[in-house]
Parts: structure tokens; sequence; C-alpha cells
């Protein structure tokens, strides 16, 4: 094993802890976490700008920036202990875990490969039949997940 597949492997399992923990059931709430938490602990936002250092305003500001992604990671923060709690960011996989996502990639450029081996075979007449293409794509994208080779990120 290369060390670059090493690393590779260490980072995959910080993944796959992260996303075991958070779990993939959890959603964002519609008012957002700053409100949704604030109005949990029976927080008004006024005692929330206080311990803030911040206006009520500055608070109102920062639920509506929440909600349109306009808001830094820092704020977050500091707005999530100023409730008395953490802020916790992740990127996680949509589904299954990071082998789901090198899988589904692997896929995809095994699938355009072959298309284009089948287009130019299909001019010659020496068409492979959809049983064979399928094969195919499950022998080199089995082969690209194992290597994957310098391009295997770029789209094509």
């Amino acid at each position: 094993m290369t060390v670059k597949k090493a690393v590779a492997k260490q980072y995959q399992a910080i993944v796959e802890r992260a996303t075991a923990s958070i779990g993939n059931e959890w959603s964002f709430p519609s008012e957002g976490w700053i409100a949704t938490v604030r109005k949990a602990l029976g927080m008004s936002g006024a005692q929330l700008a206080r311990r803030l250092n911040v206006t009520r305003s500055r608070v109102s500001q920062a639920e509506q920036a929440e909600l349109s992604g306009g808001m830094t990671l820092k704020t977050m923060q500091s707005t999530a202990e100023a409730m008395g709690c953490r802020f916790i960011y992740a990127i996680v996989p949509v589904e299954g875990g990071i082998r789901d996502v090198v899988a589904a990639q692997a896929r995809k450029k095994a699938e355009a490969l072959v298309g284009k081996a089948s287009a130019h075979m299909g001019l010659e007449r020496q068409s492979l039949s959809d049983e064979k293409n399928k094969a195919e794509v499950a022998s080199i994208a089995s082969e690209l997940s194992r290597t994957m080779p310098a391009d295997f990120w770029d789209d094509q």
C-alpha cells in the first residue's frame, strides 16, 4: 500500500466516524439552528444579544443570515457558545460513506469510457451487447476505485 493510499484510508476513517456520530436522519430546522435552539432554551433575542454584547437587531440579522447562508463559521461558533452550546461543522456524504462516493465517481467515469469505446466500435460494426458493456463498466469502475488515477475527479 502506498503512503498516499494509507493517508486516504486514515481520512476515510475520520469521515466515517463523523458520519456515524451525526447520522443521516438529521435535518436543518426551518427557522435555522440559532432561532430553534434559542427558543428551545426559552431565551429571548434580547437575552442572547446581551450575552453576545450586540443589539437585538443584530441577533435578528444573524438568524436571517443563517437561513440565507450568509453566516460566518466564527459567528455561528460564538452564538452557540453564548447559548451554552457548541457549534459542529461537518461535511459528510449524502448517503452511504466515502467509499460509496468514490464508487459512484468510478462508475461515472467507467460509463463514460465504455460509452466512448462503444460509439467507436459501433461505427466499425463491432458493438458489444448491453450485458458485456455492463460487465466492462463494472470491471473498469472497480479498477478506477482501486487505483484512483490523477484525473479521477476531473469531469470529462
